[in-house]
């Protein structure tokens, strides 16, 4: 063991010993402290759900029997605030450096920029390094220097730069430990008993770890790569690669995904695979995806929070519990949603395509608010990912510039027939429906009711009538629509008439419902409110904040999520009442504003891009040393939920009819006015 002068190496979502920039350069430093400090409450909302805090543990258990083997150990922190944390770790080691890879959320972005302050001042040298990216979000401009709007423009940057994405480091061969003798590390407790047993299902299917991330990619390179672009869509097999998980916690690179799949195009080139190319550039169109979630969240740090295009802001959403809780137990009489609601529960996993269909059915044919449904999917899926989320949701919901027609509604009899076509993966989930013929597995409700019979359905009983039929949804949405544009319309006439806080409670976001199930019955601690301080350096790019952008009503209009330890969902209901007509409220009068006590602040953000001479910190990437970044905040998403984007007939890149006939669409919400106006 070494004494003082040692290093710290914070991991956090990067979670590997081979191709991890902070902790080579911790090995080249000499002795390494190497921590983990487990804060959820740090994430607000966001608290971990139970199958993410599953792969967690086992995936940090994985993390230190490796370190062991190299010569050391992780200690682990259980903490509500990160930063004290780590003071107490400088103190008990004598640590001089702290080193640390970036994340992109708004949370960890004003975090790692506060860690870097109050480090600094402490006299610790603190830097930071891209681990998670091909490029960071502030090398891919336009030619104005610009941040890009649409992702097809975005990709097309990333693919012509002109220096190639970092080639990815190979592990250390052993490792000098710090003296870690007085600083004991924590137990971190990532379950409760009530969880254990449905935990251990999830080892019979997934294999956490960054070794097990590297078998993960080898064998989908060498194996359902070749016909990714023939198979993608089919919900009944496995033709994905199963790397977002893995990805989500940082057990592989993207750039080893990025550098092992180039390979394999410059292979299929020589020997003209057409096929095989065709896959490779589809499936790095879903890397690029990924790349643009972090990208997005950001340059629009509020993405998970509010539309990116404005007029959306006065969308009405239909404001139904009811609508909602049918959905997530999978009884709304559409077979395809069921079966993916009802797979999401109980593996905490869905097919990219299966996530298309359900999140599209909330959106257009429920009209529930995206941001219920993104705040579901953090809590059960297992690659749960908040930039990736927020840039599906608003993918699905046309709140993007390049996103989806916001009036096309997918049937999901016509997608089921396309996705799963002989009816299998309908028939795995929904064994009520298991005799059902082919014909009729899509759309039972059009099945001769001798058939029903036959196979011992009773719609209405052993499986719900639909709960809106797609004819009434698409009136249901036209309506809405022209509703929306009068509003927007009523909006830009009083800003031209001088009224500029007309309509600024559209900004806040609709309450989420008090009966939404809550994975966890934590208490949560928020006792370290952010410390807003004047940027010294810029390390990575972090946004600027003042004390003047902070307003009190954001934390007024901010909602508290509600944790219900009293609704369980082990049982799947066999009716529902939807009787009731849903609700429909304006967004200004669903919001549900809740006193909190302390509560993490809403901080609004404006890039500060000033020039790398004014740093006074370093900065660098793995190889390669750059004067300028920015402190990065949440977490990206996964490669195969980016895959539900790639090949659509209407994906993110495609020209829109819709945006076409409301061009005004195109502009992104004045992030700068909207601070001023709440």
């Amino acid at each position: 063991m070494s004494g003082g002068g040692c290093s710290i190496v914070w991991f956090r979502r990067d979670l590997r010993v081979e191709d991890n920039p902070a902790l080579a350069t911790g090995v080249r430093a000499g002795a390494v402290i190497a921590v983990f400090i487990y804060a959820p409450e740090e994430e607000g909302h966001y608290y971990p759900g139970r199958v993410s805090r599953w792969w967690l543990k086992q995936s940090l258990a994985h993390l230190d029997s490796s370190l062991k083997s190299l010569g050391t150990s992780l200690v682990t922190k259980r903490s509500t605030d990160s930063i004290s944390s780590l003071l107490e770790i400088v103190k008990s080691t004598g640590a001089t450096q702290l080193f640390f890879n970036h994340l992109y959320d708004p949370i960890s972005l004003v975090r790692d920029h506060r860690t870097k302050e109050i480090l600094t001042a402490q006299g610790i040298s603190v830097r930071s390094f891209n681990a998670d990216l091909l490029y960071e979000p502030w090398e891919v401009n336009d030619d104005e220097g610009r941040p890009f709007t649409t992702f097809s423009a975005f990709w097309e940057r990333c693919l012509s730069m002109p220096y190639d994405p970092e080639a990815p480091l190979l592990p250390p061969k052993r490792i000098i430990s710090g003296d870690a003798s007085r600083c004991l590390s924590n137990n971190l407790v990532f379950e409760d008993e009530s969880e254990k047993g449905s935990n251990a299902l999830l080892a019979r299917a997934w294999s956490p770890g960054w070794s097990n991330a590297d078998k993960a990619l080898t064998t989908f390179i060498n194996g359902p790569l070749l016909e990714y672009s023939q198979n993608r869509r089919k919900a009944d097999s496995a033709t994905t690669s199963f790397l977002s998980p893995h990805l989500h916690f940082g057990e592989v690179s993207v750039r080893k995904v990025f550098h092992f799949v180039r390979i394999k195009q410059v292979l299929w080139a020589n020997e003209g695979n057409k096929a095989g190319e065709e896959s490779v550039n589809l499936f790095l169109k879903s890397i690029g995806l990924r790349e643009y979630s972090r990208y997005m969240s950001f340059n629009h740090p509020y993405s998970h929070e509010r539309p990116l295009l404005g007029h959306l802001r006065y969308f009405p959403w239909v404001v139904d519990e009811g609508y909602f809780k049918a959905w997530r137990q999978g009884r709304t009489g559409y077979p395809l949603v069921d079966a993916g609601m009802r797979e999401l529960w109980a593996t905490g996993w869905l097919h990219d395509r299966i996530r298309v269909v359900v999140s599209s059915f909330f959106v257009k044919v429920l009209q529930l608010p995206w941001r219920w449904g993104m705040k579901y999917f953090w809590d059960t899926l297992l690659d749960a990912d908040l930039e990736s989320d927020a840039l599906g949701w608003q993918y699905i919901s046309g709140t993007l510039p390049d996103g989806r027609e916001f009036d096309r509604i997918d049937n999901p009899q016509f997608v089921g027939y396309k996705c799963d076509p002989h009816g299998e993966y309908v028939r795995r989930w929904l064994p009520e429906l298991a005799r059902l013929p082919t014909e009729w597995i899509h759309h039972p409700w059009d099945a001769p009711e001798s058939v029903l019979e036959a196979a011992g359905v009773e719609l209405g009983s052993n499986y719900p009538l639909r709960i809106v039929e797609i004819d009434s949804a698409k009136v249901r949405l036209e309506q809405a629509l022209s509703q929306m544009w009068q509003n927007d319309a009523a909006a830009r006439a009083a800003i031209e008439n001088g009224m500029e806080g007309h309509g600024d409670s559209a900004d806040s976001p609709i309450a989420f419902p008090q009966a939404m199930h809550m994975e966890m019955d934590h208490e949560r601690v928020r006792n370290n409110p952010v410390i807003v301080t004047v940027r010294r350096y810029e390390d990575q790019m972090v946004p600027s904040m003042t004390s003047s952008l902070f307003r009190a009503e954001d934390e007024d209009n901010s909602v508290e999520f509600r944790n219900s330890v009293a609704e369980s969902r082990a049982e799947v209901p066999t009716d529902i009442n939807v009787a009731e007509g849903p609700r429909r409220d304006p967004l200004d009068q669903a919001v549900i504003q809740t006193a909190r006590t302390n509560a993490t602040p809403h901080f609004n953000f404006a890039v500060d891009r000033r020039n790398s001479e004014d740093s006074t910190a370093e900065s660098s990437s793995s190889t390669r040393e750059r004067d300028g970044g920015v402190v990065p905040t949440w977490s990206p998403s996964s490669t195969n939920y980016s895959d539900q984007y790639v090949g659509d007939d209407n994906g993110i890149g495609a020209t829109s009819s819709y945006m076409q006939r409301h061009p005004q669409s195109h502009q992104l919400m004045n992030w700068q006015r909207l601070s001023q106006t709440g």
